[in-house]
């Protein structure tokens, strides 16, 4: 995974927790994981993110599944211990027929359940595009979750381009208002990340189906906006594209020639 990342060009890089259709997690390989932490020090990475499964869900109308959700988050947020000060991205969850106010109490319980003042991990809420009935993609509905978090300190957002255009914020001719309003409704010290992509769909049809850099409704210019965006750059940026390793290299390379290096010290 990090030889990969090295491979393209990278400088940080998301992985799954477990696996990402399940609930199941490999045995901890702690002689793996102590080669890995060496050769992100080594190499001067950034801030990495782990991802949770997409099964994930705090506001499922079940119990049984809310349960299995904040298991499945505290033995992440355990593993992440062993890498300390990175990121843990989670989708919200789909409230599947309750009230949205019910959703948000029920995935703020579960995060207080799981956090402890002791975690080293930067839990992060990722915008959604508002398919179904996904809770997060408005930002009114992440800043009610925030609220409710006793721990303060350790949340924080992950913009994603594809699911925000898809949600209907104008990523491509009006970044600034977008920013405007997240900092309006959450602020921008709560924003840590940024998945970058494109979508195969019109702005504001609440699906999700991310494209490459370049090749979909959005277009290349949306992406090297943000990046350049003088409140946006200095996040930590991950591809989210439907891309093998090639494909990103050449991602990378695209962006990183059009990032402005001029304003870093």
């Amino acid at each position: 995974m990090g030889k990969d990342a090295l491979s393209i060009g990278a400088n940080t890089l998301q992985f799954f927790a477990r696996n990402p259709r399940g609930a199941k997690a490999k045995a901890a390989d702690y002689n793996d994981m102590s080669k890995f932490k060496e050769l992100l020090e080594e190499n001067n990475f950034a801030t990495i993110m782990a991802h949770a499964p997409y099964t994930m869900n705090g506001c499922s109308p079940k119990s049984h599944l809310r349960e299995l959700s904040a298991q499945m988050f505290a033995e992440d947020l355990e593993r992440m211990e062993f890498f300390p000060g990175n990121f843990y991205n989670f989708h919200p969850g789909s409230r599947l027929g309750q009230e949205v106010r019910e959703a948000t109490e029920q995935i703020a319980d579960m995060l207080n359940q799981v956090m402890f003042k002791e975690m080293h991990t930067t839990i992060l809420l990722e915008t959604m595009s508002g398919k179904g009935s996904e809770m997060g993609w408005r930002f009114e509905e992440i800043q009610a979750i925030l609220e409710r978090v006793h721990l303060q300190d350790k949340v924080g957002v992950c913009m994603d381009a594809c699911h925000m255009w898809n949600a209907g914020y104008d990523m491509v001719g009006g970044l600034d208002e977008v920013v405007e309003e997240f900092d309006h409704i959450i602020g921008l010290h709560r924003l840590k990340a940024f998945h970058l992509n494109d979508s195969m769909d019109e702005k504001g049809n609440r699906k999700d189906r991310h494209a490459r850099i370049g090749m979909g409704r959005m277009g290349a210019e949306a992406a090297k906006g943000i990046i350049n965006h003088p409140k946006l750059k200095d996040l930590i940026f991950i591809l989210e594209t439907p891309a093998d390793l090639v494909g990103h290299r050449d991602e990378i390379e695209l962006l990183r020639d059009a990032y402005n290096w001029k304003d870093l010290p």
